[in-house]
This record gives C-alpha cells, structure tokens and sequence, in this order.
C-alpha cells in the first residue's frame, strides 16, 4: 500500500499544562493534544495507511479511538481502554497504525478513557483518491471542519472519579463550543471565544459538522441558509435538503451550504436537542454560536442575525432529519445484506443497582444508584488484561464471558408507565459478549425503554458500519415494522440515535475479526454501564485472523 496521505504520520502530544480560560473562569490545565482545542485535523486519501504516534506527557493513563475507521486487519489499533488495549501510560507512548481502505468523508478521533473526550478530540477527513473533483456530488469552493463540544469548568478526571465513587452522575456541561469556543452568549464573551467563518457571496461551501460533546444531541443551524446533506459517518448520501442539522453524540454530517445570504455576518448556532421524558438528567439550556461572515461586509456593530433556534425538546424535527436520509448508491459499495443468520432484540436504557465493592463514597444504606444497561446486563471493563489480548491468547477465563443475552430477559412494555417498577429497572454488573461466527449476518432492534426517562441513545458499535432498515416510535412490533424496512438504499452509519422511546433496526455482516465496543456515546451512560462487546471469530485464512499484537502495544 503507498503512503500517498497529505498529512500521513504526526505526532501526537498529550500535554498536561495546556492553559486555557473560558466563561469567566480563571485559566486552567487541560488535557489536549499538540496544545490545541480541539486538536488537529488528520487529512488523509482513501486507501491510506494512517501512522499516528501517541506520546503521553500527560498526568493521566490515555488511549485514543478512531472513531467510525473500520480498522481492518489492525484491531489493536481500534483505542477503546481495556477492550482492544490497555492504556498508555504517562511518560509512554504506543504508534497507532491503520488502513482506510473503502471510506471517504468525514470521522474524527477521541480519548477512549475517563472523561478525557472532553477536550481531547478532532477530525479525520479522508479525501476520495481522485480529490475534490471526485466527490459523487458538486465539487465545493472550500470545506469547513465544524466540531461541536461541551465545556466543563471543572476537572473532566476529577468529575469522573467523583461520580463513580459515589454513584451520582455528573453534572451537565457549563456551555457548548464551536471549534474550541463557546461564542458570544455566554459570560465574558470576548472575539478570541467566537470562531469565525469567512465566505463569498454565492460560493458553496462543504461544512463537516462532528459532534464531539459527551453527552448532548445538538441542532445546527446558520441564520438565512439552508444546507444539503451529502454525507453522514463517512458514508455517502442521496441529497438531503433541511434547514437544520441534527447531530447525537459520536455522528458526523456533511452538508453543503450556498452563500446566497444578503452581505452581512450570521450566526452559526449549535442547540441542545433533550430527548429525555419524563426526567431525564439535567442539561445545558444554553446555545453555543460562531459567524458566518461574508466578505465585503462592511463594518458594523450590529449583532449578527441570529436563527431561529428549534425548542430543546422538539422530537418531530430530530426524528424527520434522522429518519429521511438514504444511501447513495455507488459502484463498489456495501450493499444491504438481504440474509439474515443471527437475530437480536437488545433494549437500551438506564435503571438502577447495588453499589460497587470499588465505589467508596457510595452511599450503601439508601436506595440504589443509577446504573444502565443493554437487555439487563450493566457492562464492567475488566482491570487487568484487555479484552482482545485474552481473545488472541484463548484465555477468556476471569476477563469476559460469552454469555449476553439475545433477547432481555423479562418481556414488558418497555415504553409504557409500568416500566417505572422497580423489579424492572434493577440490574447486575457483568462483562459479557456476544460471540459471532466469520462472515455472520446480524440483524438487531435496538430497543429504547422508559427506565427511569425515555431518552434517544446514541448507539455506536466499533469495527463496523451498519444499515439502518427502519425507526419510529413505541414498542417494536415485528409484523408492523417489516413493512417499514428499507432494503434498497437506507442509510450506512457507526452510530445511531435510536429515537426516544422507541426503537431502530440495523443491521451488519460480522466480517472483521477482534474484540468490538457496542456503547451507548453519551460518556455518563458508558460509565454507568451502557455497552457490550461483539467477539468476531477468526475466519478461514490469515488475513481474516486477528494478527498478534503489535511490538509496543501497552501493558497494564
């Protein structure tokens, strides 16, 4: 394979003594690679082999994820913490090192540990081989990254450790970003906190909208345009026309957006979208923004015209934008597996548990604390070896089982008012997988469920992209909904928000070997419990095996 990359290896400093100050607060240490936030953008070409060298200087053990590159004969270097590695310490270092073999769009990267995703992230941009011109839609003027982000002014590590410790979750974040700032609507705004973007009048331009915060579904707007949706995790889209984006946590979307304003500054505005009825955990009710300035614009102190923004609980918008893209069909691409050789019915949400041995200001006489869970299994990631050495080794004893669950093991109304029993929202602790033969077709329902909230989970699964057959609302009923399954061109994604209180049905072919992450991408909810692992058995030939590990892999 050439390293035909634009910008193939770099490297990568997680420094401890990044100083930064927002919303009023004195500067402050933050975790972050090569100084920046976010960090920097990873530019590679379809069929690249990405050679990226983690060197922790940080106080703190870290890993890095890639999130949405199927990593294809390179497991080890997938970075979720204790399921493909273990971390790298500080003053250590590991080289990630992968192939992006048949994508092209946009995915970004992230810490897969703590709460550290807060602040260290960024883009990946993988260009088609031929460039611009080769884009299966208009060839843009100019590209934007547009990453959006949460702002704690507290110690994302220290939060962390305080909510495990004592089975309260953590508070909700102090404001949104832009690109690293939070914009003119919070305290202390000043012009160094508001990210700029300058455009010329009938130009069009390829924004590549990420949504990096931890826990909260935004709407993205620009006051006085639309956009046309082209793209969404790296897959290509039939044109999608909207005047609002809507991006869950972990998602990417592409979409073109044409100068044809009047000659003035708009604000671009990311929105909180809060899916959760009836109590969900508190958010945010704040409005991160940026300008879109034309240039020629005269100078003005004038604010610049502000979109509408949609209400923080408008379902109706979220669910047309999430439910009305379609596959682009191209020459070469997957295509919807029609077959189906395993069938799973999983329900996602939160409940309650005992608390743990390790959580020692848990609070054990009252009752117990939030927990969460896939069909009633709350996910541990094991201390000591990840999960991926043990499957290499054969020496899955005392690390995983291979026991979850296809089904949840009480059938109820998982949307309705008797959810609210407490018998049902109890669970345990475990680490359970799911283990696949090679070449495996799955098809799963992802079942929301009203524990405690209905509330629309970002599902992402690692190693995979997967088809996106049908979603609405309620109580997934399979003689209903087969009629709604799109089996010609529905969408490709990594990551799905499965609608409030309702369901979605996806479905993959299991042909990647190794140890894949299943989580729901709000952070609190991973923390809490909200994952599995799919173990992908070794195939017939060498190179549909899980290779050994690579020389400097991390030691626990």
């Amino acid at each position: 394979m050439g390293l035909r990359s634009l910008l193939l290896s770099i490297s990568i400093a997680l420094v401890g003594n990044f100083s930064i100050s927002q919303l009023c607060q004195p500067s402050r240490i933050i975790t972050a690679v090569n100084g920046q936030l976010p960090g920097p953008t990873i530019y590679a070409r379809e069929g690249d082999t990405v050679v990226v060298h983690l060197l922790n200087t940080s106080p703190y053990n870290m890993t890095i994820h890639w999130h949405g590159v199927l990593q294809r004969g390179t497991p080890w270097a997938d970075g979720p913490v204790m399921v493909t590695q273990c971390p790298v310490r500080p003053g250590c270092n590991y080289t990630y090192r992968f192939n992006v073999d048949g994508q092209e769009g946009t995915l970004w990267w992230h810490a897969h540990i703590s709460f550290h995703r807060a602040t260290v992230y960024g883009a990946l941009v993988i260009k088609p081989r031929g460039g611009a011109k080769a884009y299966p839609f208009p060839k843009p003027d100019k590209e934007h990254v547009v990453i959006l982000g949460e702002w704690w002014n507290a110690s994302v590590y220290d939060m962390e450790r305080m909510a495990f410790l004592t089975g309260i979750p953590a508070p909700h974040a102090d404001a949104y970003t832009i690109n690293g700032k939070p914009g003119d609507f919070y305290n202390c705004s000043a012009a160094n906190q508001t990210d700029v973007f300058d455009v010329r009048q009938n130009k069009t331009y390829l924004l590549r909208i990420i949504n990096a915060g931890m826990n909260t579904p935004l709407f993205f707007k620009v006051a006085n345009h639309q956009f046309t949706v082209v793209g969404a995790d790296a897959c290509y889209t039939k044109p999608y026309k909207t005047d609002v984006v809507v991006v869950s946590p972990g998602q990417t979307v592409d979409a073109l957006m044409v100068a044809n304003a009047a000659v003035r500054r708009y604000y671009m505005a990311a929105s909180p979208y809060d899916s959760a009825i009836p109590r969900g955990p508190p958010f945010s009710d704040t409005t991160a923004t940026a300008v879109v300035q034309y240039v020629g614009v005269q100078h003005t102190t004038a604010r610049p015209v502000l979109p509408r923004r949609p209400a923080v609980n408008d379902t109706a918008i979220a669910h047309r934008f999430f439910s009305s893209m379609t596959a682009l069909l191209l020459p070469g691409k997957p295509t919807v597996p029609l077959a189906v050789d395993t069938h799973m019915f999983v329900t996602v949400g939160l409940g309650v548990s005992d608390c743990r041995q390790e959580q020692l200001l848990c609070n054990r006489t009252a009752p117990p604390v939030f927990s969460s869970s896939i069909n009633n299994a709350s996910f541990v990631l094991p201390k000591d070896t990840s999960m991926l050495e043990a499957h290499f080794n054969n020496a899955a004893a005392g690390i995983y089982t291979r026991d979850f669950p296809d089904t949840p093991p009480v059938i109820f109304d998982y949307t309705g008012d008797e959810s609210d029993n407490a018998t049902m929202q109890y669970t345990t602790k475990s680490t359970k997988v799911k283990t696949l033969r090679y070449n495996t077709t799955v098809e799963m329902v992802l079942q929301n469920t009203r524990l405690i909230a209905k509330e629309s989970h970002p599902m992402h699964i690692h190693g995979f992209n997967f088809f996106i057959l049908a979603q609405d609302f309620g109580n997934y009923d399979k003689n209903t909904a087969a009629r709604k399954f799109n089996l010609v061109d529905p969408q490709e994604r990594n990551t799905v928000a499965v609608p409030t209180g309702g369901w979605a049905v996806i479905r993959f072919v299991a042909d990647n070997p190794g140890m894949w992450y299943m989580h729901c991408h709000f952070d609190a909810h991973i923390t809490l419990g909200l994952a599995m692992v799919f173990e992908v058995l070794d195939g017939p030939t060498p190179e549909t095996s899980v290779p050994p590990p690579p020389a400097d892999l991390p030691r626990c």
